[in-house]
């Protein structure tokens, strides 16, 4: 397979849709500009609410989402792969979905995924997230196939479930997508250890576009978006502010690495703890 460029957008989206697509569409541009041909988008990107229950009062379903029309344009203007880390779609009268979205560059979905793993955690600090009351959870994992390798879809949760990346590694795929608004009290703890681990674990590429910065209602993402090869090695990380991040990805790094350590073919059955 081919080398290629990838980048990572970081952004700090607040509640105001169109003013979020207008800060997201211009760091996709300036990263195409400088020759990613892949482009991440963080979890949530194009709005992300003070409250869950305005994903259903203010929300849209996915043939009204105005970001999803207005990305899919632009892909085919900068022929770019564009991946929308997620989008909040309506699937029902009382959920939505967190659903990713690999657009190609002729501008046409090629592939959906919904977050399986939802946020229901209680931080010692009285943060306190409930994704399920409002996200139907998703039940499939998917991989899109793209010109360089395929690709292994997850969001942010996803990343404490270790079996999904290692079933998306054995289904083919050469590089996963964590998209994230991680919190910032979880993250400074655990994001890079985790999204290393992802990487170590599968012998994958890893490119884990986050959101950053505090929104006015005070809730606060960590950033540190990350390009992370095989090996583990960081190729590139996104610091605290918004902007985006870019590497040149050699597939052919996840076979050498993949020969050198072939976890992947050596499960074995294990009978349960008694």
């Amino acid at each position: 397979m081919p080398d290629f460029k990838v980048a990572c957008v970081q952004n700090c989206a607040e509640d105001d849709v169109a003013a979020n697509i207008a800060v997201a569409s211009h760091l996709v541009e300036s990263a195409a500009a400088v020759g990613a041909q892949l482009i991440y988008l963080p979890e949530n990107f194009a709005c992300l609410e003070e409250r869950d229950d305005r994903y259903l009062s203010r929300g849209f379903t996915e043939a009204t989402h105005p970001a999803l029309s207005h990305f899919s344009v632009l892909a085919k203007a900068l022929n770019v792969y564009l991946v929308l880390g997620s989008l909040t779609i309506k699937v029902n009268p009382g959920k939505v979905a967190n659903r990713s979205f690999v657009i190609a560059p002729a501008g046409e979905v090629v592939k959906r995924y919904d977050k399986i793993h939802l946020f229901d955690v209680r931080l010692k600090n009285g943060e306190l997230y409930k994704e399920s009351n409002t996200v139907a959870p998703g039940a499939n994992a998917q991989c899109a196939e793209l010109p360089w390798g395929k690709l292994g879809l997850s969001i942010c949760y996803d990343i404490r479930f270790p079996h999904l990346y290692r079933q998306l590694a054995q289904a083919g795929a050469d590089f996963i997508g964590i998209p994230a608004a991680f919190t910032y009290t979880t993250g400074i703890a655990h994001w890079q250890v985790l999204v290393r681990s992802r990487a170590i674990e599968t012998g994958c590429f890893v490119f884990a576009a986050a959101q950053c910065g505090i929104r006015r209602w005070g809730r606060r993402t960590y950033g540190h978006s990350l390009i992370v090869d095989p090996w583990g090695e960081v190729l590139a990380d996104g610091g605290t502010e918004p902007g985006y991040i870019v590497a040149n990805i050699a597939p052919t790094r996840v076979a050498e690495a993949r020969s050198m350590i072939p976890a992947l073919t050596h499960d074995r059955v294990i009978q349960a703890p008694t």
